[in-house]
């Protein structure tokens, strides 16, 4: 499987993301967000940094993008897609994903170990099950997901909300910290599964939410 991972100013986990699309077996293909070719992959990652410096509002300018155009209809064909941390605000900015993230409730830039629970079985979640916790990293200033009460009991019942914080480390809504489209070939998290891919450094359940834009989403 080959996996683009793309790169937008600002950027600083593409690196990270390929070796962790390469531990899982891909093959890590570099995109420029200047253009709108994909180089024919078969999955998308959007990785974590600050695209265009976070001015406006986080990820509000990577989405106009060339890149994103092409991703948008490769998404829109059901190509998988993962957007962590800076790659989740992107897609929901791009309307890709449902919701929007917000400054931390604490007003304090987070950068923890966080316990994860799992709410079903998914590609996205690989052999975990409903209930499982998991452990990944997280280092976000505007990463409280939001909805409506409204709209997030709609996800829910379709099964769109597949990881909660099991501590409310941000004041996302219902401790939302990962959601996908309603189809379930896109996903975002505020989480890095690319930081936790090896044992040497620490947890590597990572590895099964990256190993999803492998499978197909």
């Amino acid at each position: 499987m080959r996996v683009g991972v793309v790169t937008f100013p600002g950027t600083c986990d593409d690196r990270d993301a390929r070796r962790a699309v390469e531990l899982c077996g891909g093959v890590a293909v570099t995109l420029w967000h200047g253009s709108n070719d994909l180089d024919d992959v078969d999955g998308v990652f959007l990785p974590g940094g600050f695209s265009y410096g976070d001015h406006l509002r986080c990820g509000a300018l990577a989405r106009f993008s060339p890149v994103m155009g092409a991703i948008s209809a490769f998404a829109a064909a059901g190509g998988p897609v993962l957007g962590v941390c800076n790659g989740f605000q992107v897609l929901c900015e791009a309307g890709l994903l449902p919701g929007v993230l917000r400054a931390n409730h604490h007003g304090r830039f987070n950068c923890l170990e966080a316990d994860l629970v799992v709410e079903r079985a998914s590609a996205w979640t690989g052999a975990f099950s409903a209930g499982d916790t998991i452990r990944v990293p997280l280092k976000h200033g505007e990463g409280a997901w939001y909805a409506s009460d409204d709209d997030l009991r709609e996800l829910e019942a379709a099964g769109q909300v597949l990881l909660r914080y099991a501590d409310d480390v941000n004041g996302a809504t219902g401790r939302v910290a990962g959601v996908c489209n309603a189809e379930g070939n896109v996903f975002g998290l505020m989480p890095h599964p690319e930081h936790a891919v090896e044992a040497l450094i620490g947890s590597t359940d990572g590895r099964a939410i990256v190993s999803g834009v492998l499978s197909g989403g």
